[in-house]
């Protein structure tokens, strides 16, 4: 950014200027306190050109829809078309998260997200055990095609894109929404959404996971080839970063899991025989926006560069689209507070800023009420009225990328590439991350961080408002949203009504068409579409491919 002559003068103005800081800092002493990110990344007080002496604009920044697309991936970027506000939602029945979702479209969503209940992320029914006291009470129940049926009614699936956050039964609720589309008439060329079905970090973040790492990984290959011929406009992949980080990662650890996961997934799809040119385009990404303001904004910049140079130098991409980086974001759930929780609409505006300034193609914001429960209406427009806000009052959507250039940005997005690349270093190392999963690498790192920065937070080193620094006496109750065991009842007598009236033998059929389909290494989404049409359980379909693959048991690690 600047010759080595002007550094060099830079550099000397630095020394006369730090003398002058001593003789400040001796009258008026700076904070008692340590001046880190908040994934303790030493921060300077002052950042000049002799921070980034090699930075080169062409090569390293270039421009918005250019390699290395650390600017943005579009050439205009929100000054063609503002970011998806969509909405994370689902709660009770499918019928009450089918009237939430009309209630956001009417007041200016422009993406569907579905949250489902914890048993349908790990593939059992309502009416199993393990599902007892969870049912409908932290997503939306879905147990077979009926009930998505419910979910979308009166919602056509060829005028909105809808996001699922499913990873190892992903390619059944594919399979449901798809049939849904047939039902209404909507051909699947004109279906377009996205569907999570990011196994690994299952594995060491979010941890419902059903079967073991590499038959995992096949499945979303399944997904991938089966999307290619079938649904152009879908993406089979969202690679996240969100559970990581809510599981307690750094930001660096965060973006070198996530990136090393898009390997693993771009390398199976390689070898099955897929063309990188032809599916990179298909791939999303998904990132928490947390509190550190400039940290976030460093991490997605530094995220654009790295993926576009793997895609590139490691796979060979010649698709400028295969080597683009698009991604979702929410902001961090981890840092809502029970205590004082209106704050929490000020710490949400402020992650979703950093997102829209880092340059996101799509945006959920958290409510103010999710420390507690599934968030209210009240609180959900409130959410969305925030991405709103700074949509059009704000101006951070006029130009792109504007925070290129200075001087900090800069020099944290290249120290947040540089440590997310040696982590990455250490996983290629430890033979790919399929095999760092096996050993427990990123699952004993992530562990570390959450154990440091609590404790950080435990001794004040780290502050939280309203937690451990300008607490309050008793606080007045907000109103929360309460899932009434009743959801429970309606949703297992739902269950019995579809086995009375379905063809059980002709599910059996279907099932064992799964398992033949699984022992035989060929594509399964054709069989779990089979076995969708006639109304086979999630539950049931997890179980047949248990039946091939096996359960995986998490070995504990301390």
């Amino acid at each position: 950014m600047a010759d080595n002559q002007n550094l060099e003068a830079i550099r000397k103005e630095n020394e006369r200027w730090a003398r002058k800081v001593a003789e400040a800092t001796a009258r008026w002493p700076e904070r008692q306190e340590e001046f880190r990110s908040l994934s303790e990344i030493p921060i300077q007080r002052l950042y000049t050109p002799a921070d980034v002496p090699e930075l080169e604009y062409l090569k390293d920044l270039g421009y918005p829809g250019e390699y290395p697309f650390t600017r943005g991936v579009q050439t205009t970027m929100y000054r063609g078309r503002l970011w998806t506000m969509r909405q994370f939602s689902g709660f009770g029945t499918a019928e009450e998260t089918n009237q939430r979702y009309k209630f956001l479209l009417e007041n200016g969503q422009t993406g569907l997200s579905v949250a489902f209940h914890y048993p349908t992320l790990k593939g059992v029914n309502s009416d199993h055990p393990l599902a007892r006291g969870e049912v409908g009470k932290c997503g939306v129940a879905i147990d077979s095609l009926r009930d998505m049926e419910i979910l979308f009614d009166g919602i056509p699936l060829d005028q909105v894109t809808t996001s699922m956050t499913i990873n190892h039964p992903a390619p059944v609720l594919l399979a449901m929404y798809l049939v849904v589309a047939e039902k209404q008439g909507v051909g699947w060329d004109k279906v377009g959404g996205t569907v999570q079905n990011d196994p690994l970090k299952e594995f060491f973040a979010q941890k419902s996971f059903i079967w073991p790492p590499r038959e995992s990984v096949r499945l979303l290959v399944d997904t991938m080839e089966f999307c290619m011929k079938h649904v152009p406009k879908w993406h089979p992949v969202s690679i996240s970063g969100y559970h990581i980080r809510e599981a307690g990662s750094t930001a660096q650890q965060e973006l070198a899991f996530t990136l090393a996961d898009g390997i693993a997934y771009v390398q199976a799809a390689v070898e099955r025989g897929l063309d990188v040119n032809a599916f990179g385009p298909m791939l999303s990404f998904f990132f928490d926006a947390h509190m550190d303001f400039f940290e976030e904004i460093a991490k997605f910049r530094a995220a654009r560069r790295m993926w576009a140079r793997i895609m590139k130098e490691r796979f060979g991409a010649t698709n400028p689209k295969a080597l683009w980086l698009r991604f979702h974001t929410q902001t961090a759930g981890v840092s809502l507070t029970a205590q004082q929780p209106l704050n929490n609409i000020v710490r949400t505006a402020f992650e979703a800023l950093s997102a829209v300034l880092g340059g996101t193609q799509s945006l959920h914001t958290n409510s103010f009420d999710e420390a507690e429960a599934l968030p209210t209406e009240e609180a959900v427009t409130v959410a969305l009225r925030t991405q709103q806000i700074i949509a059009h009052e704000t101006g951070a959507a006029n130009t792109v990328d504007p925070l290129a250039g200075s001087y900090f940005v800069e020099a944290l997005t290249n120290e947040m590439e540089r440590q997310a690349e040696e982590y990455i270093r250490k996983i290629d190392d430890l033979g790919g991350m399929i095999a760092a999963v096996e050993q427990g690498y990123p699952q004993d790192e992530i562990m570390r961080a959450s154990m440091e920065f609590q404790k950080a937070v435990e001794e004040g080193r780290k502050v939280i408002v309203g937690v451990n620094k300008y607490q309050m006496g008793e606080e007045k109750p907000i109103p929360i949203l309460k899932i009434d065991d009743a959801v429970e009842r309606a949703q297992i007598a739902r269950i019995e009504d579809t086995k009375r009236n379905r063809d059980n033998a002709k599910v059996e059929r279907c099932l064992q068409e799964i398992r033949e389909t699984a022992r035989a290494g060929d594509n399964l989404l054709y069989p779990i579409l089979e076995a969708v049409r006639e109304y086979a359980l999630l539950g049931e379909i997890c179980d047949a491919l248990v039946d091939v693959f096996g359960a995986y048991e998490d070995p504990a690690v301390f």
